[in-house]
Formats: C-alpha cells, sequence, structure tokens
C-alpha cells in the first residue's frame, strides 16, 4: 500500500505520528508514504489541483486501486474500513491511498478514483490526514487479526470507539 499526499514538508509530529503506526503494521501490510510536491503557492486553486494531478496520476499503475481521501467520499465505520481492505486485499490489486494539496483533488483524479473516503465531515490538516489514514489502516488490520487494539480502545471509551 502507498499514500500519495501532496506536500513534502510535514511537521515533526506528523511524521513521528505516522511513522509510528507504520512501524505496528505487519509484514505484508506495509504502508509506503510517497509525498508529492505542490504547485505553487501563488496558482489558483484550479491550477494547483491541474499541476497536482499531473503528478499524482503520472504515479499511479494502471491496475493500482486507487482510494481517494474526500470530503464528499463514503464515510466508513472503523469496522467497515476493516471490511473493505480485507476486500482489498483479497483482489491482489496494490493500493494507493491519495491526500490532495490545500485546494483540494482535480477532476481527473477523482476519477481515476476506484473508492472515495471521507475520514469525517470535520476539516483537518492534510499532515493529520496522514497520521489518521496510518492509524485507520494499523486498526483494520488489528481488528481482521483478532488483535486487542481496537476492542482495548472501544473499552477504553466505554464501549464506543
Amino acid at each position: 500500500m502507498r499514500l500519495l499526499a501532496v506536500g513534502t514538508r510535514q511537521p515533526r509530529w506528523v511524521d513521528e505520528g505516522f511513522s509510528d503506526y507504520v512501524r505496528r503494521l505487519p509484514r505484508g501490510s506495509e504502508l509506503v508514504l510517497e509525498p508529492v510536491a505542490p504547485a505553487p503557492g501563488a496558482v489558483d486553486g484550479r491550477r494547483a489541483r491541474e499541476a497536482e494531478a499531473t503528478r499524482l496520476l503520472g504515479r499511479i499503475g494502471p491496475r493500482e486501486r486507487v482510494v481517494v481521501l474526500d470530503p464528499a467520499g463514503q464515510a466508513l465505520s472503523t469496522e467497515g474500513f476493516a471490511a473493505r481492505l480485507s476486500e482489498w486485499r483479497m483482489d491482489g490489486r496494490d493500493v494507493a491511498f491519495v491526500i490532495g494539496g490545500p485546494s483540494g483533488l482535480a477532476d481527473t483524479v477523482l476519477a481515476r478514483a476506484d473508492f472515495a473516503w471521507s475520514l469525517s465531515l470535520l476539516t483537518f490538516p492534510h499532515g493529520l490526514a496522514r497520521v489518521l489514514v496510518a492509524e485507520q489502516l494499523y486498526r483494520a488490520w488489528t481488528i481482521l487479526a483478532g488483535h486487542p487494539y481496537h476492542r482495548g480502545a472501544a473499552v477504553a471509551k466505554g464501549g464506543q470507539a
């Protein structure tokens, strides 16, 4: 699995949080971060999305499953995400998760997506989205493996995860 994310420099806490969850993933479920250079700051939103789309689409293979993070995408429970991840792993295709830049994703990237995933109705910094994706992948793996990480979180919060 890969995470293509627009933005090349993140605060240390983002890099550390992302790395922490990635280290926890088992062999065979690795997640590799591939930062993508953002469009120059002076470019308007539409042109920025188009420039970033060229960079993003150039890194996606023709058979790769593409999961874009999009506020208009489908919200999933953690268990629902784990079920999707299980299905994706069974079809044998590599998975590329895609996080756009501050202006979002171009229509060409959205059209290439096999699935659009909304993390929340809330707006997050893009760096935090990287950490959330890595954590949810780890959490989904623990659910599928019967590991107590997810169950422990639910018990600690009174049964709500």
